[in-house]
């Protein structure tokens, strides 16, 4: 149990990079957040329950698909936000673009869909051994995350920290979820 606790910790550092984001939007109201994560922690749950029954109708090791999806999610984090900075340089544009609420909206439904696939990709490694601490642990820490660093974006210093350095450590944070979903899937043929 304190393994998928510790995942779900781990794979939550993502939620750090999108309170900050967040935070910087002016539209952005603290209730937001709340009003997301109350729907992320419902996305968990069902999460949760949903992989508990498809475990068995998978046909192979679900750990090779929880591992190698969050490490090409990872790559694609960290190399997302570095192709948009050198279109952005092209087109010789670097001005931030102001977020509508739609904007906040979708990136709030995106990280609660993500936050449900973190949970049930945690839930398959530790089947049968799974239990609610799993969609709690995750939901509570991704509340915790982006809270923190939402209401710290706010202050004026950390809006000196580098937007790819976020970007980088949050996508780090993913592949080293995707290589330990597949060290445990490894181990277990080797050992």
């Amino acid at each position: 149990m304190l393994m998928s606790v510790i995942s779900g910790l781990v794979v939550s550092v993502d939620a750090l990079f999108i309170g900050f984001s967040l935070g910087l939007q002016e539209k952005c109201k603290a209730w937001y957040i709340h009003a997301i994560h109350i729907f992320m922690f419902v996305l968990c749950v069902i999460g949760f329950l949903i992989a508990g029954q498809i475990y068995d109708l998978i046909p192979f090791e679900p750990d090779y698909i929880v591992g190698f999806a969050f490490i090409a999610l990872g790559i694609w984090t960290i190399s997302q936000y570095f192709i948009s900075e050198h279109i952005k340089r092209r087109k010789g544009t670097t001005d931030e673009v102001d977020v509508s609420l739609k904007t906040i909206a979708l990136v709030g439904l995106v990280m609660s869909i993500e936050a449900m696939l973190i949970t049930m990709g945690i839930t398959f490694i530790f089947l049968p051994h799974s239990t609610f601490v799993i969609p709690v642990t995750v939901a509570l820490a991704h509340f915790a995350y982006s809270t923190a660093t939402f209401h710290l974006a706010r202050t004026k210093r950390i809006k000196q920290i580098p937007a790819a350095l976020a970007h980088v450590i949050s996508g780090s944070a993913l592949i080293i979820y995707g290589l330990m979903a597949l060290f445990v899937e490894l181990e277990d043929l080797f050992f």
